[in-house]
């Protein structure tokens, strides 16, 4: 039998604990359903994970660095504030139309964690990474525009993300994507009117 490296076996976790959260729930993502989606044994679990927390803490981290990259890519181009930021979030719409089953696995964590007070912090590392993202594209918005945020960009981040967060369920529930667009311009507008031209 061929013995799997370490962070094989994690990636394989993770990957068949977004596939079963996604088709079932996050009730029905118990360490015995995820290990049989993987084809693995629960020791090979417990060899790669100390714990189920754990395991969706990892799902979470990588989900968010999936989106990452989707939003931020190399080859960003350069252009009015708003444009860059539309083009942002549009990518992020481009993201979530291409695999709505990670957005919808993402919605399942945050319930299952705000539904009991040790699982708490679970949701605020999750919406912690979201605006340290947004952050992280604003900064990046601003410098190739050429703007200065007047309002402190943490907190930019955050209506970022209320933006985002709208735009996600509302496509998940009606898959109006016309309508997204529409949210991804106005986003852009109201977010573009906290910089002034450098």
């Amino acid at each position: 039998m061929t013995r799997i490296p370490a962070q094989e076996r994690r990636a394989a976790l993770i990957g068949a604990a977004l596939r079963v959260v996604s088709r079932n729930g996050i009730a029905q993502a118990t360490t015995r359903a995820i290990v049989a989606e993987a084809g693995m044994s629960l020791a090979s679990f417990h060899y790669a994970f100390d714990s189920r927390d754990e395991l969706m803490d990892e799902l979470i981290s990588t989900v968010i660095e999936n989106t990452r990259r989707a939003i931020m890519p190399e080859d960003l181009a350069d252009g009015a504030l708003v444009d860059v930021i539309e083009a942002g979030v549009v990518r992020y719409f481009e993201h979530l139309k291409a695999d709505p089953e990670h957005e919808q696995a993402m919605l399942e964590l945050t319930q299952y964690a705000l539904r009991s007070p040790e699982r708490h912090p679970l949701a605020q590392a999750q919406y912690r990474r979201y605006v340290e993202l947004a952050e992280q594209s604003l900064e990046i918005a601003a410098e190739r525009s050429g703007a200065v945020w007047h309002v402190p960009v943490a907190q930019v981040a955050r209506v970022l993300v209320a933006f985002t967060d709208g735009l996600t369920l509302t496509w998940l529930v009606d898959r109006d994507d016309a309508a997204s667009l529409a949210v991804a311009h106005a986003a852009a507008d109201a977010l573009s009117r906290m910089a002034d031209p450098r």
